[in-house]
């Protein structure tokens, strides 16, 4: 179940950081928490418009962390929270999440999906 304060950061506008890992380190790439979209089905959506090495990592070992906050919403010991998401992503290319996102972002190239492990509130 997604928590009501993870929804609430996600409508305001924050980085979010996903971490993958290559055979020898481990790799960031950020993008906006406008840019995330929360499906029904409890999967996390994005936009890729570059995030080549990401998806070069994910297609060797699909886990990864993403962190998303906002400094507008309280958290646990005063003004801004986030959160930690353990997941398995994947590289969507067609499709209707494809579809849906592209119609949004024409600028995409291909859609990540994550699926949700665990969520962790860390602020």
């Amino acid at each position: 179940m997604i928590p009501d304060k993870l929804k609430e950061v996600l409508a305001h506008e924050g980085v979010a950081a996903i971490a993958t890992q290559s055979a020898a380190e481990a790799h960031l790439v950020n993008t906006w928490n406008s840019y995330l979209t929360l499906t029904n089905d409890e999967r996390l959506l994005f936009p890729a418009g570059g995030m080549r090495i990401t998806e070069q990592n994910v297609s060797r070992d699909n886990r990864v962390l993403l962190t998303v906050g906002s400094r507008d919403v309280p958290g646990h010991r005063g003004p801004g929270t986030g959160f930690l998401i353990r997941g398995r992503a994947a590289f969507l290319t067609a499709g209707p999440d494809f579809d849906s996102l592209k119609t949004r972002f024409p600028w995409a190239r291909a859609v990540v999906e994550i699926r949700i492990e665990s969520i962790t509130q860390t602020l």
